[in-house]
This record gives C-alpha cells, structure tokens and sequence, in this order.
C-alpha cells in the first residue's frame, strides 16, 4: 500500500466518523428531553464531528490555501459553539425553561436567588413538561 492509499483511508475514516457524529448529534436533538440536554447533544458531538470531517478533507485535499479556510472553520467553530450553547442554556435557566426536576446539581439557583433572578418561576411561567408543539 502506497502512501497516498493510507492517507486516502485515514481521511475516509475520519470523514466518516465525522459525519456520524454529525448524525447522531441531529438525532439526539430531536430525541433528548430538555433544552439542557438538547443544548449539550448540539454543542459536543457537532464540533468533534465538523473537525474530524475537516481533517479527512484536508488530508485529502491538501493544498496551502485551502487547509488554511479549513483551520480558520476549526478556530471559529470551537471559539463560538460553546460560547453560543452556554449562553443559550444561561438565558434559558433564567427564563425558567428547564427542568429543574432533571438536574443532578443546581449551582446557579442560589446565585440568582440571593439576586432575585428566577422571576419566571415565581410567576408560574415554568411548567416541568411543556406543552407539546402544534
């Protein structure tokens, strides 16, 4: 087996890795039960699939310019998906759309309540199963 044959098989392992976790991402968002847990499928599985399927085309591909655009999608995507999903699941908890009832540990509840922060609970907005879509 020649050297392009390996690194061919390398980048076919990876991208379809990728785009399994990729998948299995999609599916638990629509699968999970909360928006906590349904943050955390969209954020890890997602990145570590987007890389890995980045890294099997650069393999692939391999010239300069386009192994740059690669790694400058890697750099922002990790600088924002975590960034975006904390502060999704943030101004969630503050609304009082989660389900306390599923949290092992609650760190932020005394925090906001020292401050007067979960008003959306108070007024009777938080509703441990939502309603279901129409």
């Amino acid at each position: 087996m020649t050297l392009e044959g390996v690194l061919d098989t390398i980048a076919a392992v990876c991208m379809i890795t990728g785009a399994l976790l990729s998948l299995a991402a999609g599916v638990a968002l629509l699968r999970f039960p909360d928006l906590l847990s349904r943050m955390h499928a969209a954020a890890k599985p997602q990145v570590l699939g987007l890389l890995l399927v980045l890294i099997g085309c650069a393999i692939r591909i391999a010239t300069v310019v386009d192994i740059t655009t690669m790694v400058l999608i890697a750099f922002f995507q990790l600088a924002t998906a975590p960034v975006a999903a904390h502060m999704v699941g943030r101004a969630a908890y503050r609304d009082g759309q989660t389900r306390t009832d599923l949290l092992i540990t609650d760190e932020l509840a005394p925090h906001l309540d020292k401050f007067g922060d979960r008003s959306a609970e108070r007024n009777g907005r938080f509703t441990a199963n939502p309603p279901a879509a129409e």
